[in-house]
């Protein structure tokens, strides 16, 4: 299964205790269609630097049928780790992209009362540029963004041997690399990466050595 994650920066630090005795025993019931919906935080674990917990959230959702919108209840679920990292407050959060937007800002509002105060990183183009050619077999898709050829919003390169083309140097002086998917050197998954930080891994790997290989590897990246 395809796993996938986005940083995040908490742009008010404070100490990981203080967090988690905010998050602690979460716990909101709402009423819909009949049903009573429930949103909490659990699994709550300090270790050392960080905060591991896990956000959840009942949904209803309408099937249809036979032509009849039926109301069924889900559960969604994402784990997100506090990680103090040198200077500053990382948030991560195992989900895809828009999912863990809506999450961070909801952990936003359960700390800080109102959205804002957890923020999207960036990794710089130069940068994610650099991690490329310091492993350029590795990379196996690049594309571009910020293209200023006209009518042309991205370009892409597919390939084995991708710094070592003509079109590689062509399209870097059209615009910056915005996301690679690239073999780790250091750990052997198949990661892409984008420049606003949304990780995934195209490997079969945990949550857990997901998360260690997200702190090692690219937290360092980030600007």
């Amino acid at each position: 299964m395809v796993l996938s994650a986005k940083i995040y920066e908490v742009r008010e630090k404070q100490p990981i205790r203080s967090l988690a005795r905010k998050l602690f025993n979460y716990r909101v019931e709402e009423e819909e269609e009949g049903r009573r919906l429930i949103t909490e935080i659990t699994d709550l674990e300090v270790a050392g630097r960080r905060l591991r917990g896990v956000y959840s959230k009942d949904m209803i959702i309408f099937i249809n049928r036979r032509g009849e919108k039926t109301p069924t209840l889900i559960t969604r679920e994402s784990p997100f780790t506090f990680t103090e990292y040198d200077d500053r407050l990382l948030l991560t959060i195992i989900g895809k992209k828009n999912w863990a937007n809506y999450v961070a800002n909801e952990l936003s509002k359960i700390l800080f009362i109102t959205i804002g105060n957890i923020v999207e990183v960036k990794i710089k183009a130069e940068t994610l540029r650099r991690y490329h050619e310091e492993n350029p077999e590795g990379t196996k898709v690049i594309f571009f963004d910020n293209v200023d050829i006209p009518n042309v919003d991205k370009l892409s390169l597919y390939g084995p041997d991708l710094m070592n083309t003509t079109l590689y140097n062509q399209y870097l002086s059209h615009g910056n690399i915005w996301y690679i998917v690239a073999t780790s050197r250091k750990f052997g998954y198949i990661i892409g990466i984008t420049r606003n930080c949304v990780i995934t891994a195209f490997s079969k790997i945990s949550e857990y050595d997901f998360m260690r290989f997200i702190e090692e590897e690219i937290y360092p990246l980030i600007s």
